[in-house]
């Protein structure tokens, strides 16, 4: 198992199954709604996924805008009670297809606050695509439309995944195992 800043990280999705899924969700989302596509990545733990997704699409004929949205869960603690707009987007999505990418769907909260403001705003049609569903930590009644994979209830690091701003790098999701030995 790799070691990276003296912890032991198991990987749980390999670069080569995560590129794999990349270009099969591609292919699926260039099927679908993409009408004056706008693809919006959700800042900052999609950042890595965001732009191998966008590529694949590229490769598979697309050629969508892309903007960027930072969100922020706010409440007492670590209980959310909201979701507030950090860093917004400076297109107009009126009568457009929107594609909301994210790393990981846990509770929905920020995805569902998302695709609502886009409904709000006009868009015709507003899709998601997450590298990870976690599906056992969802607390509102939203799915995406595609999902690179399903994720156990463990915490993951890597692809831009973080823990403390560490491990974003990683070219592969991992789960952080513990202290390697000095």
């Amino acid at each position: 198992m790799p070691v990276v800043r003296g912890k032991i990280i198991e990987p749980l999705y390999t670069a080569e199954q995560i590129a794999e899924r990349n270009r099969d969700m591609a292919q699926r989302i260039a099927s679908g709604p993409t009408k004056d596509l706008l693809v919006i990545a959700v800042l900052k733990g999609s950042f890595i996924f965001a732009a191998d997704l966008i590529r694949s699409l590229h490769d598979s004929g697309l050629a969508p805008e892309v903007e960027f949205i930072t969100l922020s869960s706010y409440g007492a603690g670590t209980v959310s009670q909201g979701v507030r707009i950090v860093k917004d987007i400076d297109s107009d999505v009126k009568d457009r297809d929107v594609l909301l990418i994210d790393d990981i769907l846990e509770s929905g909260r920020t995805l569902l606050f998302a695709k609502e403001l886009l409904y709000e705003r006009g868009a015709r049609n507003v899709t998601i695509a997450v590298l990870l569903d976690k599906k056992v930590k969802r607390k509102e009644n939203l799915e995406a439309d595609y999902v690179g994979f399903e994720c156990p209830d463990y915490f993951v690091v890597g692809y831009g995944m973080d823990v403390a701003y560490a491990f974003r790098e990683l070219p592969f999701v991992g789960i952080v195992k513990g202290d390697a030995e000095a």
